[in-house]
């Protein structure tokens, strides 16, 4: 047997409070294209008696952010042992210029923007959306060379992570921020 060979991510569905402000949000804020809706009162994969909203959102590059709204569930939580920062969506942006010009569109809007946060090989912002998913742009600043170094790397740190349950430093260049 052979491993399935996959094209992309055909979608990633999250739960959101309510659909048509969380298809209003991404369309007005990251500027998403809302393109298809299901609507079931049973779940297709199981017959279960349990009404739902599915929405798809095209996030660009053959990408697709879809939400649930499910009104006979109880109320949306999260994991409480798992920090809020851990858990979150990502998208990249073509460049510095590009994420500082999403940030101010993004706090003009009166939303709260922590960064932009060095990584060491991408830079990042984030902010959360209104069902509590917090939400990453990031811009690749990297060299070839940094990324051929950290792809080398990722398999000795995984290793000593997995001994160690510490933080390896086989990419400390990764934690001098240039400019710092």
């Amino acid at each position: 047997m052979t491993a399935p060979d996959l094209k992309r991510i055909h979608h990633v569905a999250y739960r959101c409070i309510d659909a048509k402000e969380t298809v209003e949000w991404y369309a007005r804020t990251l500027g998403m294209t809302f393109t298809t809706a299901f609507a079931e009162d049973k779940v297709p994969s199981t017959g279960a008696d349990d009404p739902y909203m599915h929405v798809f959102l095209d996030c660009g590059g053959g990408n697709v952010l879809a939400f649930f709204e499910l009104p006979s569930q109880p109320a949306m939580g999260r994991d409480a042992n798992t920090p809020e920062w851990v858990q979150h969506i990502a998208f990249e942006v073509e460049g510095e210029t590009a994420l500082l010009a999403a940030k101010a569109h993004i706090e003009g809007q009166g939303i709260d923007v922590l960064g932009p946060t060095w990584h060491g090989v991408f830079k990042s912002i984030y902010f959360f959306d209104p069902n509590g998913h917090r939400i990453e742009l990031a811009c690749n600043i990297g060299t070839p060379q940094q990324y051929d170094e950290l792809k080398r790397v990722a398999p000795l740190m995984l290793e000593e992570w997995s001994r160690t349950k510490r933080a390896p430093r086989h990419a400390e260049w990764l934690h001098k921020e240039p400019d710092a």
